[in-house]
């Protein structure tokens, strides 16, 4: 493939560098910030401290997805195949923030509503955005046809996304275990400076990491097809 030269690989090495410092500040902060100078919740107490965890966890899993699919809609207007290494590249770090978003989601469960694990809309279709990354991880694995993957992973990426929006406005949907969104960008943001600003601050280290992972991931995809070896891991 003419995209790629050696001026790419250069670059993206030197990105991990410097992304990989930026993440280690901004964390620090972020974790000083959350377990630290944020206050205790007047009802959940320091349980809302996981709260920075699970939150950025699932907004960074669910902006990744719809990147994936939006990337997959982009191959069928503009005929170009490099999406598709952009989008297999972002999976990785997705699957991984939407496992971590489930995970504290149960830890936090239990002491707030008693339960490790309840049946509720947004948990229900959390669950199922995680099912959706494994299917498009999944069919990188097993399909050896390069135009049957691509179309495979498209579809599962485009239905897929139809669950973000779902997951999204579930609380306002349903009658469900969480509570309305505190942080909306469109309307008035109800939690307070002091937890919104660590929240802010762990997404953007989150985000970091994700970006991380997603140089990693694509920079491997890049020696695989320089070296003209293997399509997948």
């Amino acid at each position: 493939m003419n995209f790629i030269k050696k001026y790419e690989f250069s670059f993206v090495q030197k990105s991990q560098r410097i992304i990989l410092f930026l993440f280690l500040i901004i964390l620090i902060l972020g974790l000083l910030e959350a377990l630290v100078l944020s206050p205790e919740d007047y009802l959940q107490g320091d349980s809302v401290r996981i709260m920075y965890v699970h939150v950025p966890s699932a907004w960074i899993s669910l902006g990744i997805f719809s990147l994936m699919a939006l990337l997959s809609v982009m191959v069928f207007i503009f005929k170009n195949k490099f999406f598709f290494l952009i989008a297999k590249s972002l999976a990785p770090s997705g699957f991984v923030f939407s496992l971590i978003a489930l995970v504290t989601g149960s830890i936090w469960g239990k002491p707030t509503w008693g339960t490790w694990w309840a049946w509720d809309a947004r948990i229900t279709s959390m669950l199922i955005l995680c099912i959706f990354y494994l299917m498009y991880l999944i069919a990188w694995r097993i399909f050896e046809n390069k135009d049957y993957v691509y179309k495979v992973t498209s579809i599962i990426a485009i239905l897929g996304v139809i669950n973000i929006p779902i997951i999204k406005f579930s609380v306002d949907w349903w009658s469900t275990l969480h509570q309305p969104s505190s942080v909306n960008i469109l309307a008035k943001t109800t939690i307070h400076s002091s937890m919104l600003i660590p929240l802010v601050i762990m997404t953007a280290a989150f985000a970091l990491f994700s970006l991380l992972i997603f140089l990693m991931k694509y920079n491997t995809e890049l020696i695989k097809i320089k070296n003209k070896g293997l399509d997948r891991l």
